[in-house]
Order: structure tokens, then sequence, then C-alpha cells
């Protein structure tokens, strides 16, 4: 698993990599050339585990919020609607990366068309499974590789939904010798992370040059590297982005990776390919590299605090007046996704938009 993870699409989410045994094939990898970095590794599984399944809903490995309610994604393209409205209704293209089951496109459209707009729509995936149930909710999507392939010809707003988290991380962890890359190696089957040889002194900030052994600093170079692909069409096109994901104002120390199985969490590092692997996102780090590139930044927020801005509580109470006999479910969906013990406050939002577009809606002046 050599490959540029961003050479196939965004997350390694690659369609030919759906092949059996992945913990055969990577244990003969690294029994010939040795322990490979963890970015290798997780970019490797969550292309064979994204390519072989549908993981959402309950008879998958986690939930996600627009399968929680469609208020989400009828907020999502009231956003949308509304920031078109005001950038002047130039002809506008919708794009979504990793869509999921298409349930955020088809909530957002259905929103988008009540308030005037009805874009052409690109979806990026390249998982077989995801794009047959994107097809049925989105029958009229495009679907691309990657943000390369994108059509040229108007702005784009972006729409980007736990995509962030699921992108290959580097581990540098603290060792008695100076920090390591964090490698994979293994037994048979048995996959073990354990501290590289080379030093990686120099590129560490001088706040954690002195970081307690066992200290671990993540970085995502494939998060960069997408987010500098849109950049260069936001800045070429217009547009805007919209990223909602969990993470944190960065860089901190902490191991974040994790794994997710029957929507509970596992080992990382047991059965790759067979359970979804994530890491929180670095917002800072992200904002820093958006301005860097020429792109306003606002935010990030909380997803509760977008939410509640963009009028969940409103939408909430007109649904239930509309579905009496829904409304102790829809009460339920809003509190899960605003309340801060829920996903109001782990989930951020943040927006980047190309210079001259207006600030969107949820993000103060």
């Amino acid at each position: 698993m050599s490959e540029n993870p961003l050479d196939a699409a965004p997350g390694e989410r690659n369609a030919n990599a759906a092949e059996p045994l992945l913990a055969e094939r990577l244990s003969r990898a690294i029994t010939m050339a040795g322990p490979i970095p963890l970015s290798q590794f997780m970019g490797a599984a969550n292309a064979h585990y994204y390519a072989t399944r549908d993981p959402l809903g309950a008879r998958g490995d986690f939930t996600t919020a627009p399968e929680v309610s469609q208020m989400f994604g009828e907020l999502i393209g009231l956003w949308v609607a509304d920031l078109w409205d005001r950038a002047g209704r130039p002809p506008a293209r919708y794009v979504e990366l990793g869509p999921g089951r298409g349930t955020l496109a088809a909530d957002a459209l259905r929103a988008m068309a009540k308030a005037g707009l009805t874009p052409p729509v690109n979806l990026i995936e390249t998982s077989p499974t995801l794009r047959a149930a994107q097809a049925e909710r989105v029958p009229h999507a495009e679907f691309h590789l990657g943000v390369l392939g994108l059509p040229d010809d108007a702005p784009l707003i972006f729409v980007a939904n736990e995509f962030f988290d699921a992108l290959p991380i580097r581990q540098l962890i603290a060792t008695a010798e100076g920090w390591r890359e964090r490698l994979v190696a293994c037994q048979d089957t048995l996959f073990l992370p354990i501290a590289g040889d080379r030093s990686f002194d120099m590129i560490i900030p001088k706040s954690f040059q002195d970081a307690a052994p066992g200290s671990i600093l993540e970085t995502s170079p494939a998060s960069i590297a997408v987010l500098r692909q849109l950049a260069a069409r936001l800045t070429a096109q217009g547009g805007a982005a919209l990223v909602i994901d969990y993470g944190y104002q960065g860089p901190a120390i902490g191991d974040t990776l994790q794994a997710v199985k029957g929507h509970a969490y596992a080992n990382p590092f047991d059965e790759p390919g067979e359970a979804d692997l994530t890491a929180h996102v670095d917002f800072a780090t992200l904002a820093e590299a958006a301005r860097a590139e020429g792109l306003i930044v606002h935010g990030p927020v909380t997803q509760g605090e977008f939410l509640l801005r963009l009028g969940i509580a409103e939408r909430t109470a007109a649904l239930s007046l509309a579905t009496p006999d829904r409304a102790g479910q829809l009460a339920l969906d809003r509190e899960r996704l605003v309340d801060p013990e829920q996903m109001g406050e782990l989930f951020k939002v943040i927006a980047f938009t190309a210079p001259g577009w207006p600030v969107p809606a949820g993000f103060s002046e």
C-alpha cells in the first residue's frame, strides 16, 4: 500500500481495494519490507472497510448526524441556499465529500429546492456499495473519485460531514531517545504499534520538545492535501466549504486514533479493514492551512451552537406541530444533535469561503 492516498480519492476509499484477507496481505507486506507507518496502515484498512460494506445504521458500525434526523440535512441545505442567495445567486454546484448513504444530500437538496436552488450535484465517493445507496437517494448526481475530477464551470459549495476524521493520520511518539514515528509491526496477523528508529525531533514544536515518554503528537498530511485541493478550486471558481466533524483546537498532545465496530469501540490494530478507523480533526491546523491558501475562515463553532443558530429549535417545533405523534422522538433527536453531552460539543463546524463571498450563516462576523 505505497500509493498516495489522494491518487485514488480522499480518505483512501479505493474501490479497487475490496479484496478479502486484508490482514494477510498486510502481514506479508510487513514481513517482507518491515514495519509500515501508521498512516499507511490506517489508509489500507479504511480503503478496504469502506469498499466492502455499508457501515451506517443499526446494522452497521456507527450512525452519523444525517441518519439521526432529517433536520440536520434540511438545515445544511438552507445554509447552502442562504449563502448562494447572498452571493448573488450564481450558477453553483453542490459537492459532498464522503456522502455516506446520500441521506444528507437528499435532505439538503429538498430544502434547497424549497428555497429556489436546484444545483447540479457532484458526489465524491469511491465505495461501490455506498455509491449504489447514494444513487438511489440522489439519482441525478454525478460521481467523482476526488476533487481533481470536478467540473470547473461554476462556483462550488462543498459539504464534508464526518469526512476528514477518516483520513490517515501520522503519529509521532516521545521516547527516552527522542521523538519517533509510530509504525505498525506484525507477527503472523497480530498487528502492534511500535516506535521507529528515525529521529523526528527537528519537526516537533518547541512546546512539546520536553513531553514525557509515551506522549503522542498527531498530524494529517492527507487532510492538508485535500484542503489545498479544495482551496485551489474555491479561489479559482468561487464558492465555500462547510466541514463538520469531531475534533479539537490543536496542535495538542494525545492519541485520538479509534476503531468502531458494531457501535462499540474496538482495538484499532485488530482485524484491519473490519472496523472504522478515525482520528479527531485538528481544526486549528485546517484553519491555518486554509488561510495560507487564500481562503477566509469562519469558526470553528460547536455543532450545537451552529444548529441552534440555524434554527433547529424552530424546525423541531414546526415538525412536531405537523406530526404530533413524532414530537417526542423529534425532541430526542434534536437533543442528540445539540446537547453538549452528546454530539453538540465534541463536533465542530468550520467554513471556508472564497474571497468576496459573504459570511455564511451560523458564524459571526
